[in-house]
This record gives C-alpha cells, sequence and structure tokens, in this order.
C-alpha cells in the first residue's frame, strides 16, 4: 500500500512518526513523507520527504496570530493556555498546509494517511481522497482535544475542500504510557528518529561519577536556552559530571570544570549511561527520559512545557521546576532519591511492554 505521513513542519513533531514510517517501509510499503523545514531531515533515515511548506517560519505565525489574542498569548507564555494556544498558532498552520497536501494526495494517491494531531491538513486530504486517516501522537496530551482544538481555528481550509467538519480517523496511535497520560487508542511504544550526529566514545560508558545530560528545545523563542543557565550556575556544587548538549554560545562563556559540551548527538543512546536528564519540558525528551528508566528534572515553561513536566513529577518520575528554580540541591536530588528512580524503571517497564511500532504494521494493512 501507498501511506501518506503528514506532519507539522517541526523537528520536535516530525522526528516521533519516523520509526513507524520506516517500519511500513521495510515492511514493503510505499511511504512519502510531508513536511518542511527542520523536519525535512528525517530524509536521514532513508525516507522520501517532501516538503509542503517551503519558506516556513513558526515565529511569523506567531507574531501574525498570538496579538489578536493576548489573554491566550500571556497564557501560552505560562504555559497555562491548555490547547488553546496551541490551537490557534496550528489552526492558523494547517491553514496554509491543507491546499499543499491536497495536492499532493490528489497527485501520489496514498491507501493510507498517517498524520499527527497537529497535522489535520493530512486527515483533510485523508477525507477528500475517502481513504483512511490514522492519527499517531506524538505528545502527552490527549490528541482528540489537540485536533478539536485545531480544527476549531482552522479558518477556511475544510470549506476550500468541501468539508464541514473533520470525519473521525479510522484510528488512532497512543504512545503515553498510561500511567503518565491518557490517550485514546492502540498502544504503540514511544521512539524517535534522533538525526544526525555520533555519540563520542566516553558517553557510552558511565564515568567515574555520575552523569546528568542537560538539553535545550530545538525551537528559537521564549525560553529557548531552557535550563542551560541555571544548571551551569549551579553546576560547581554538584557531585557530578554535566554534559550539556547543543548549547548555545551564551551557556558556554564560564564552564565549571565539571561540565562538558557536545554537539548533535544521537540523545536514546546516551542515556542508558547516564544518571538523570534534565531538559526543557519538551514532550520528546520527557518521554525519552521515561522509556530510559530515568529521573528527570523537567523545566516548566511556554506551550506543553508546563503540563508535560507536571505530567511527569506528578508521576513520580522526575521533578518539575522553572528555570530560576534549579540549585544544585535540586540536582542531587535527581542523584540520590530513590523514589524518583523506581518510579521512572516502572515507566520504562511500563513503555516496554508496549507494542513496538513494527507491530502496528500488520493492523495499519488491514484498514485499507
Amino acid at each position: 500500500m501507498r501511506v501518506l505521513v503528514v506532519s507539522a513542519p517541526l523537528v520536535g513533531h516530525v522526528f516521533p512518526l519516523v520509526p513507524l514510517a520506516v517500519a511500513l517501509r521495510d515492511a514493503g510499503h510505499d511511504v512519502l513523507l510531508a513536511t518542511g523545514s527542520g523536519g525535512l531531515a528525517a530524509a536521514g533515515a532513508g525516507l522520501a520527504v517532501h516538503d509542503i511548506a517551503p519558506g516556513f517560519d513558526f515565529g511569523r505565525i506567531a507574531l501574525r496570530v498570538l496579538p489578536r489574542h493576548p489573554l491566550i498569548a500571556r497564557a501560552e507564555l505560562a504555559g497555562a493556555a491548555g490547547t488553546r494556544g496551541a490551537g490557534l498558532l496550528f489552526g492558523a498552520l494547517n491553514d496554509q498546509l491543507t491546499d499543499a497536501v491536497v495536492a499532493l494526495a490528489a497527485r501520489w494517491r496514498p491507501d493510507l494517511v498517517l498524520h499527527e494531531p497537529f497535522a489535520v491538513a493530512g486527515a483533510v486530504a485523508a477525507a477528500r481522497l475517502d481513504v483512511p486517516a490514522v492519527r499517531q501522537e506524538n505528545a502527552l496530551f490527549d490528541g482528540r482535544d489537540l485536533v478539536r482544538a485545531t480544527v476549531a481555528r482552522l479558518g477556511g481550509a475544510l470549506r476550500r475542500h468541501g468539508l464541514s467538519e473533520l470525519p473521525p480517523p479510522a484510528a488512532a496511535l497512543a504512545v503515553a504510557p498510561p500511567s503518565v497520560a491518557a490517550q485514546g487508542g492502540w498502544p504503540m511504544r514511544y521512539t524517535s528518529y534522533v538525526g544526525g550526529g555520533e555519540l563520542p566514545a566516553w558517553l557510552r560508558e558511565p564515568g567515574d561519577r555520575p552523569r546528568i545530560l542537560v538539553t535545550r528545545s530545538t525551537l528559537t523563542g521564549p525560553g529557548d536556552r531552557g535550563p542551560m543557565p541555571a544548571v551551569v550556575a549551579a553546576a560547581a556544587d554538584v557531585d557530578a559530571e554535566i554534559v550539556l548538549v547543543r548549547p548555545d554560545e551564551r551557556s558556554t562563556r564560564s564552564l565549571p570544570a565539571n561540565v562538558r559540551v557536545v554537539d548533535w548527538i544521537p540523545l536514546d543512546e546516551a542515556l542508558p549511561a547516564s544518571a538523570a536528564l534534565v531538559h526543557h519540558g519538551g514532550a520528546g525528551s520527557a518521554l525519552g527520559a521515561l522509556a530510559a528508566g530515568l529521573p528527570q528534572l523537567a523545566t516548566v515553561g511556554p506551550g506543553d512545557r508546563r503540563h508535560n513536566a507536571e505530567l511527569v513529577a506528578r508521576r513520580g518520575a522526575g521533578l518539575a521546576l522553572r528555570p530560576r528554580d534549579i540549585t544544585a540541591q535540586a540536582l542531587t536530588r535527581l542523584l540520590t532519591e530513590d523514589g524518583l528512580r523506581v518510579a521512572a524503571g516502572q515507566v520504562s517497564q511500563e513503555i516496554a511492554a508496549m507494542p513496538p511500532p513494527t507491530d502496528l504494521v500488520a493492523r495499519l494493512a488491514a484498514l485499507v
């Protein structure tokens, strides 16, 4: 069968879709990934990729949309908007993407469309062609809520393509471990493509001291430096090796002796030899640490970051803190508090028990 995979043109949205797309391709199906911008790097996994968003600039969309809704914008920056801010942003984005996705689908004629919750343009294309649409979750929200919020702000895209509403999907794939977040659909183990970069040999084995990895967002904008400045400020008083992954120049101007720096690396390969992960609160980072069974410190911040961090903390698998509240004591807790490690290990086992993407291929093919 031919499978069109549709994602918003953002790395954090595209990369979690890649393992299932690769599994479909490896099973002999013809797969085309429709995305744009940084998401085009998924071609590195050997997938055919089509750019549906030339010149994409998410910041430009935000500057156009959010000032019209100042209360929602203020809540979005505080991480307190729920799905409202995301609905505004991704509704506007999908209104731009839909025509290109529908045109691509009309030319390529897929038998099945697989899309993430913030790429409802894929569902519109599936409805136009009367083929099954499948929603694959890639975050810690319930995708049904995200789709509703996006469609409510979709503008004229539905009308332009002869639809009064978006039909329900033929199936949905839920990746959140149930003890952390509820999602409807067939369960599928979370995994993600990690892009380029090679893991240095010293990161493959534990060091002389416990290792804390520190990452930041792949997006630019408010809070894009994430926890790095606060971690650097506290590092000298922490008995650990601290590794900054892809830091910006400002975060590396003056580093304590126990802090090291690396460029883009396959994070999933570095986690097993590490003791903890500190990150900006993104869903991919949160799920990656949970899958590895590592305690994590997730910073609360704009967009979904507060939601993700608080879910992890509520499960007992990590800490949710504002960047300015990161201290040596908090970092030490990650390394020494048994409860955090036990809970993270329990969630890791939960994720490992979920079916891998390869197990979903036959179920998807049966929909056609």
